[in-house]
């Protein structure tokens, strides 16, 4: 995807900062998911059509592990925005989320692969599609919640962004091991810090 340069270096993290709003007043409007979903995935879209937006900083590939990287948590966990980077051929195990999520392309593609799961076991659904930059797949318990995503590309890094209806990062959920079997997890984030979306002071003289 080509990137548009902004306008100046104080406008960059605009996107970022405009759908963080937009998503702080959907959540308080509303609790109904396939209301969040729908409206939610419009503004993802938007936010999807450059990349320049994305700070270098969150968009590094790790050498042994995919990478995510938290951009917003809205203070009352209602929503976060997170940047998920695989390096060549990396992957997720199979997982699920819990909640609903969005994932959109940003940059290179993603391999989805669609499982199903009970209390103690997975197998492939035999559903897998791939994705490309623009593209958004939708996850929640009612739409279906375990899937892995890898980096088809051998030599290409992938950059998605994900909007979960929680603080995904603090959500105990489940993953699936080489025997099959299901456990536990909570991922966290691959960063301590968060980009800062509100300094606008940016590119600007700064008055002592």
């Amino acid at each position: 995807m080509t990137a548009s340069p902004p306008s100046s270096r104080a406008d960059s993290m605009a996107p970022l900062r405009d759908f963080v709003i937009d998503m702080t007043r959907l959540v308080g409007q509303t609790q109904l998911e396939t209301e969040l979903i729908s409206r939610s995935r419009e503004m993802l879209a938007r936010l999807l059509v450059h990349d320049s937006w994305l700070p270098e900083a969150c968009a590094r590939a790790l050498p042994d592990r995919y990478a995510q990287y938290l951009l917003h948590c809205d203070p009352l966990e209602r929503f976060c925005v997170v940047s998920f980077v695989w390096g060549p051929g990396q992957s997720t195990p199979v997982h699920n989320h819990t909640v609903w999520g969005l994932i959109g392309i940003l940059r290179g593609s993603e391999r989805c692969e669609e499982f199903i799961c009970d209390s103690t076991l997975a197998r492939p659904s035999g559903a897998h599609h791939m994705m490309q930059p623009g593209d958004i797949d939708a996850v929640s318990p009612s739409l279906g919640d375990w899937h892995r995503v890898s980096n088809p590309s051998s030599e290409e890094v992938a950059v998605s962004i994900h909007v979960y209806g929680a603080n995904i990062g603090a959500v105990k959920r489940q993953y699936v091991n080489s025997q099959g079997q299901i456990g536990d997890f909570i991922s966290g984030y691959t960063a301590a810090q968060l980009p800062n979306l509100w300094d606008r002071s940016v590119g600007l003289t700064s008055v002592s």
